[in-house]
């Protein structure tokens, strides 16, 4: 199953906790619900440190990342990083101004989510976030996962 599922691209984002339980996570199962109103989701394995902290904070960011933040994608899927504050030292971030979660600088768009719903499957948990805040940057370049690595993506503006 993984092997087949390599075959589909995704984007990669990092999805984010603020506060207490402040955390970081790469990751590339996410995506668009509905736009009215305007949800999100993005799946999460029960074993990882970023289900307890979405479950505890009820609210979460996303940074869509840009084509050259692929040490980023690295950084947070890293198990041997630092957890905690520590793992966001030395990066460009800000929190974000309503849900407090951690916002990457340079990421192509981002938004903040209030955790809406939550549906387990298999060994994963299913979070719908309703969108509280969102924005995008004028970088049109997206950094994509493909058969097991990251590829980059430009937009044409003509």
């Amino acid at each position: 199953m993984r092997e087949v599922m390599s075959r589909f691209a995704t984007g990669v984002i990092v999805l984010s906790v603020g506060g207490e339980r402040i955390h970081g996570m790469t990751a590339n199962a996410f995506n668009s619900v509905s736009l009215q109103p305007a949800t999100v989701l993005c799946c999460v394995s029960h074993d990882a440190v970023m289900h307890g902290a979405v479950m505890a904070s009820r609210t979460f960011g996303i940074s869509v990342l840009s084509a050259d933040q692929e040490h980023l994608a690295r950084h947070f899927a890293d198990k041997n990083r630092p957890l905690g504050p520590e793992q966001f030292s030395g990066l460009d971030w800000r929190p974000g101004p309503v849900t407090q979660a951690p916002l990457l600088h340079g990421a192509s768009a981002w938004l903040e989510c209030e955790l809406a719903e939550t549906h387990d499957s298999g060994d994963h948990s299913i979070f719908i976030g309703g969108v509280v805040n969102f924005g995008s940057s004028s970088d049109s370049s997206g950094l994509l996962f493909f058969h097991g690595g990251f590829q980059q993506i430009r937009a044409d503006h003509r």
